[in-house]
């Protein structure tokens, strides 16, 4: 999520990452197109080719409260619909939505006073919906918004957290992107691990430069990370046991012009899904580090849309959810994913 200290409602200030825009500063099928032109005028060089996306629901307009709105953190439900959280909604206001993917029609699964939702994602543990709280917390609750927990709250090795995405492993242990320190020049952030009874925690990685995307690869061998501030996506090898990092390197650095990396998600075939904050577009990168393409949405729509932010691919298939937003209010967005959805790529 990008910084979203500025798209918080009052007097919780604090967002970001999607870092919410500064928080964030913080931060219909779509087809593959190609063209006689397009082969005899190649696309600009690493942008690979286009993928069109098309709108499937408009779900959120700019609240009062906070004269914005940011949509993040899509997860896919079993009886079909999407599940989204808004990142900027007032306390009242509906904070997780359910959208109907056939009709766009949404309603309110969960709100409350306090919480920043940034992401959201389906624990293959126990089943629960699982909620990052920008504002330090991780919360679950059944899936239909009954039962809300706080799974675990407090600090991490003497430091608060500022909790923005979330992974799983197999086993249901969660894998966590903090935010922790968004100021300008600051490098504090960090991957922590909290077992899966929420009792303890494990720093993977530290002083990285406004970490915001985290999903492990098909395989669940390893965590591709996106930092913020640094544009660049990394590769964190994990231990047997996975508390560790066996080693951890730059694998991508993401030529995206004022535009920042957001949440990751991964396919089937490895493919990773860089959701980009200050461009309504995504960018697709094999396991190798080779762009392969670029999601994008119409030109006329994209005109009042700044973000986006994340994306949910059905589990064996290849429809693919996209969170975008901006002036122009909340939206999902559908494309056709390069390969099939898997575990992996539904939340996060």
């Amino acid at each position: 999520m990008p910084t979203y200290r500025a798209l918080l409602p009052r007097p919780r200030t604090a967002l970001t990452g999607v870092a919410a825009l500064g928080l964030l500063a913080l931060t219909a099928c779509g087809t593959q197109t190609t063209t006689a032109a397009s082969a005899s005028h190649p696309e600009p060089s690493g942008e690979g080719r286009t993928i069109k996306a098309t709108r499937v629901a408009h779900v959120t307009d700019p609240h009062e409260a906070t004269g914005r709105t940011l949509l993040e953190g899509p997860v896919l439900q079993e009886n079909g619909d999407l599940y989204v959280v808004d990142v900027t909604a007032p306390a009242g206001e509906p904070k997780v939505l359910s959208v109907d993917l056939a009709t766009g029609k949404h309603r309110s699964v969960h709100t409350d006073k306090t919480g920043a939702y940034t992401s959201a994602q389906i624990s293959p543990y126990d089943g629960r919906l699982y909620l990052t709280d920008y504002t330090g917390p991780v919360v679950s609750m059944e899936p239909d918004g009954s039962d809300p927990r706080t799974f675990f709250s407090g600090e991490v090795d003497g430091s608060a957290m500022n909790p923005d995405d979330i992974a799983f492993d197999d086993e249901g242990n969660l894998y966590v992107s903090d935010l922790h320190g968004m100021k300008p020049g600051e490098a504090e952030g960090r991957i922590v691990r909290i077992d899966r009874d929420g009792k303890k925690t494990t720093v993977l990685a530290d002083e990285l430069a406004h970490p915001n995307g985290v999903m492990f690869d098909p395989a669940t061998r390893g965590l591709w990370i996106s930092e913020l501030a640094e544009n660049t996506v990394s590769y964190l090898l994990l231990d047997a046991d996975k508390t560790a990092v066996a080693s951890q390197h730059e694998a991508i650095h993401v030529d995206a012009g004022v535009a920042q990396t957001d949440s990751i998600a991964v396919d089937a075939d490895g493919n990773l899904y860089q959701a980009l904050h200050g461009r309504p577009a995504m960018a697709v990168y094999s396991p190798h580090g080779e762009r392969l393409a670029t999601v994008e949405i119409p030109a006329k729509a994209a005109k009042g849309l700044e973000s986006a932010t994340n994306v949910a691919i059905s589990p064996g298939g290849r429809k693919a959810y996209m969170t975008v937003s901006g002036p122009d209010g909340g939206y999902i967005y559908r494309f056709t994913a390069l390969a099939d959805g898997i575990r992996q790529s539904n939340g996060g």
